[in-house]
């Protein structure tokens, strides 16, 4: 199994098992040790590999335990400490990370509850570790793009001093797009206030304020629609994809907008990955139907793509909402039929079931 493989059976044991998990030892034994052992590669009961409750000389602090070492040519290269899982972690619950960081030779600390990795090493001072770890691993939502550095920590591709010149860049890069994240789900005040003082030359009231803050939020989401269709475009090669006109386009923000449901309210929040889906499907059929005429309807297991906001014209189902995605897709009857995906580039592997899903609706005697 591949590593990739390997850290999406582990996620997806991860949020089976996370609402049973209670104490901070059941944590260890149904996550993090499975993580040491099948994603990072050590023998977690070879006492040359992985030493438990490592102890250290630490200053005054006499004979105290750190949950995890792990050792590397015959040295500790990467401590870990745990906390149970559900519990957010705390930079406080690195303080015996901070401590043994400085008395042995590891230069990778490990924070997490199972769910959630925080790696630390020494970037703003030698052998002292730093207060913001350089890449977060959330195994509810894994980044695929830091796999390539997490594999340089496992014992077959250990590579210390890669991880470590990476580790800079890995660090703002991962924060940058931490606080991107958080500002298009949620604009802060300073970030509508930026971006307001670009388009607007009258005071910033409360009023004013009030105003963009939808706008800020609009435009946002439209801007990253923008972004994905620039993609398909550019993947499917501009002369055969038909553009929308403007009422065409305005006809499908309407229809979009009014299924558009509150997640606040609803408890349903269409993602980033499912808008980017959804605008894949509507580029494979575009060729026959116009695309103001498929649209998205997002429910709480998956993101529907229909016909003319037809719940009764299917073309496809986007279930993304687990780390295993799946692409539904409907046969004459509309009979449902879940296919696996690894990325959302296989899409376009179901061209033809796609095209003809929507071909039957168009028929005369088509319902």
């Amino acid at each position: 199994m591949e590593f990739a493989e390997r850290l999406t059976a582990l996620a997806a044991k991860v949020r089976q098992q996370k609402g049973q998990i209670e104490t901070e030892e059941a944590t260890k034994n149904a996550f993090v040790m499975p993580f040491i052992s099948t994603i990072l590669g050590y023998d977690v009961f070879n006492p040359l590999e992985v030493v438990p409750e490592f102890i250290a000389e630490v200053g005054v602090k006499k004979g105290e335990k750190i949950d995890y070492a792990i050792m590397h040519g015959g040295t500790v290269q990467i401590l870990m400490e745990c906390k149970k899982s559900k519990e957010p972690l705390r930079i406080e619950h690195a303080s015996q990370l901070f401590r043994y960081f400085a008395v042995t030779n590891a230069r990778i600390a490990i924070l997490t509850n199972g769910e959630v990795y925080e790696f630390f090493t020494d970037l703003d001072a030698p052998n002292r570790m730093d207060a913001k770890p350089f890449l977060v691993l959330d195994l509810n939502d894994v980044d695929e793009t830091l796999i390539p550095e997490l594999m340089k920590l496992s014992k077959d591709e250990f590579d210390l001093d890669s991880i470590i010149s990476a580790a800079g860049e890995l660090k703002y890069i991962g924060a940058i797009k931490r606080a991107i994240a958080a500002e298009f789900r949620e604009p802060a005040d300073d970030w509508i206030k930026f971006l307001t003082s670009k388009v607007y030359d009258g005071p910033f009231t409360q009023r004013v304020r009030d105003q963009f803050t939808g706008l800020v939020t609009k435009a946002t989401k439209q801007f990253l629609n923008e972004q994905v269709n620039d993609r398909l475009k550019t993947a499917l090669g501009a002369p055969n994809f038909p553009m929308a006109n403007d009422a065409e386009i305005a006809a499908t923000v309407t229809s979009e907008a009014s299924v558009e449901e509150d997640p606040v309210e609803t408890g349903i929040e269409t993602t980033l990955e499912e808008m980017e889906g959804f605008h894949i499907v509507r580029a494979i059929v575009c060729g026959d139907v116009k695309p103001a005429r498929i649209v998205q309807r997002d429910a709480k297991s998956y993101c529907a793509v229909l016909l003319d906001d037809n719940n009764r014209k299917p073309i496809a189902r986007l279930h993304f909402n687990r780390m295993q995605k799946y692409l539904g897709l409907f046969d004459e009857n509309k009979a449902e039929t879940r296919v696996p995906i690894s990325s959302l580039d296989e899409i376009y592997e179901h061209t033809e079931a796609l095209r003809s899903s929507v071909r039957a609706y168009l028929e005369p005697s088509a319902n």
